[in-house]
């Protein structure tokens, strides 16, 4: 694990998968629908709990435009620009169970920030970088 800077808020466009884990492929599927083929653009995970026992999952990329969240009918979400912890997991798709194993492990960091959210950077095709806010 690694302490991990965001010097700027990012503003990004989500889709909400309907299930969580079961609906997210599907979120990301429609995300990569409307950003077609040979764009260049970073893909997030952000994950939190709806205070009931269950996670919602958002699949989102970073707007390239203002309004363009409105043109294709995205919710927003902010990263708030902070520290960090972080690790990143290269060839995830080895073994998808470490996803959660991770995310437990980082949330068991001292100073979180309590109103934090779980974060995922894909990196590339194959890897990426786990992150949860500290105060």
């Amino acid at each position: 694990m690694e302490k991990y800077l965001i010097d700027t808020d990012i503003k990004v466009l989500c889709i909400t998968a309907e299930s969580f884990p079961s609906g997210v492929g599907e979120a990301f599927q429609k995300l990569v629908s409307y950003i077609g083929e040979g764009q260049d653009r970073t893909l997030y995970g952000i994950s939190y709990s709806n205070g009931k026992g269950d996670i919602i999952y958002k699949a989102a990329f970073e707007e390239l435009f203002p309004g363009e969240a409105d043109k294709g009918g995205f919710e927003t979400f902010l990263i708030r620009k902070g520290e960090y912890t972080s690790e990143i997991l290269p060839d995830w798709k080895k073994d998808e169970s470490i996803i959660g194993r991770t995310f437990q492990k980082l949330l068991k960091q001292p100073n979180l920030d309590p109103n934090g959210y779980c974060l995922e950077i894909y990196l590339n095709e194959k890897d990426v970088r786990f992150l949860v806010p500290l105060l």
